[in-house]
């Protein structure tokens, strides 16, 4: 398998190295988790360094390796310890070597070093990969790790066996990095349930010109869209992103359209529309419900004192709406809006729903403090369709969260019904 064939591109991989003769391999097993497209930190015991130098793995890996619970030099500028932040933004622990006493230590929950504090800190998939001797590999107790471990979703590679001069196959050798290799590409793969789904994602405000310098616009920062075309790219989905006039970089795997205008947009994601591949539209921009009839061609000189300058405007195309009308009783593609409004919130929701034919509508309160335009956070309800024509819409309610922790929540909650679509039963509906 070539290292472009592996499903590790972007992907964050905290590797922690035990100290024991095996930890000579840490450096290869770093440099082919890095050839393979992934964003590999380091975490070492204090004794594994003298088998190996923090020095060689943060020269493969191209990040410090963090050895001590309480360093300093990785404290992160807000004074919290950045390497502390590592198991939230893994995507797999991988303890490659893991000895007889790591094992255990994890198996009990024991957090009295760093690499076991962040193994026991991190929600990711953890793979270990044992190296122990033969004799220490068959006693109950390892065993008995080991199994305590597999029953709580840890995942095990190796150990591989040892032909002695007897003859004998002993196991508790170490697997070789391509073999470990392996086993972390197929764990990421059954973790990107979007893989194979093509998804449209608008996000940002739209500009409507006024004259060349002045426009009419809104408070929209595009991050709650940016944040979904990233989340759903990490998940595996090929993501267009029709992004309006903000300073965000793309995604990583994401492609990137921009537009201005809600004119632009409209044309973009109906044109996307009409192309029939489309598994999911989610339509997060904020976009203007009015725009200038005749915007002037020059800049508009300022009038005299007190003169009165009136702006005629006429109605943008409510794109959602024609997504919806164009969707017909089609049930594909998925159709999510966004609904940023200042009172009655839910009740909107619902309206939206069903007058704009949509599956989900995604409701946020824009006037609340700290959440919506420009924030880091945002709190949403999520309003989806009635299971049963006549029924209520569902509704779901999810606390403040950062918005990419939204974007989390909200695509576990979209998969199954992108899922529906692909399925028989779906097909035999249309």
């Amino acid at each position: 398998m070539t290292a472009s064939a592996l499903p590790l591109s972007d992907r964050t991989i905290v590797v922690g190295v035990s100290d024991c003769l095996a930890a000579h391999k840490a450096p290869e097993l770093v440099r082919l988790l890095v050839q393979a497209g992934a964003r590999v930190h380091v975490v070492m015991t204090e004794a594994a360094q003298q088998f190996v130098t923090s020095l060689t793995l943060q020269t493969v890996s191209g990040h410090p390796v963090a050895t001590e619970l309480c360093d300093r030099s990785q404290a992160a500028p807000d004074s919290a310890l950045g390497h502390c932040a590592l198991p939230h933004r893994a995507d797999l622990f991988l303890v490659a070597p893991a000895t007889a006493d790591l094992l255990a230590r994890l198996s009990l929950g024991l957090a009295n070093d760093l690499l076991s504090t962040l193994a026991l800190a991190c929600g990711a998939p953890l793979l270990v990969a044992p190296t122990v001797n033969v004799h220490m590999w068959a006693h109950p107790a390892v065993q008995e790790h080991v199994e305590r471990l597999r029953a709580r979703g840890a995942h095990v590679c190796g150990p591989e066996s040892v032909e002695r001069a007897s003859g004998w196959l002993d196991p508790g050798r170490m697997s070789e990095p391509s073999a470990i290799v392996a086993q972390v590409a197929a764990l990421l793969r059954r973790s990107t349930p979007l893989a194979g789904y093509k998804l449209l994602i608008s996000a940002g405000p739209t500009f409507e010109a006024i004259d060349p310098v002045r426009f009419i616009g809104n408070r929209s920062s595009g991050k709650m869209g940016f944040a979904l075309a990233a989340e759903a790219a990490r998940r595996g989905a090929q993501v267009i992103l029709a992004a309006g006039p903000v300073a965000l970089p793309t995604p990583q795997g994401v492609t990137r359209i921009d537009y201005e205008s809600a004119a632009q947009l409209a044309e973009i994601v109906l044109a996307a529309q009409q192309r029939g591949d489309l598994d999911g539209i989610v339509m997060t921009a904020a976009v203007a419900d009015f725009t200038p009839t005749q915007p002037a061609t020059q800049k508009i000189k300022k009038r005299a004192q007190g003169e009165r300058m009136s702006i005629e405007l006429a109605p943008t195309l409510d794109i959602l709406a024609e997504l919806g009308q164009r969707r017909g009783t089609e049930r594909r593609p998925l159709l999510v809006g966004f609904a940023a409004e200042t009172q009655n919130v839910l009740a909107y929701a619902k309206d939206k729903l069903a007058r704009k034919r949509c599956d989900v509508i995604i409701a946020n309160d824009v006037s609340e403090s700290g959440s919506g335009f420009g924030a880091e956070h945002n709190r949403v309800t999520i309003v989806q369709r009635p299971s049963i024509q006549g029924g209520d819409p569902q509704v779901e309610a999810l606390p403040l969260l950062p918005k990419t922790e939204v974007a989390a929540a909200l695509w576990d909650r979209l998969t199954p019904a992108l899922s529906a679509l692909k399925s028989p039963v779906a097909a035999h509906e249309k």
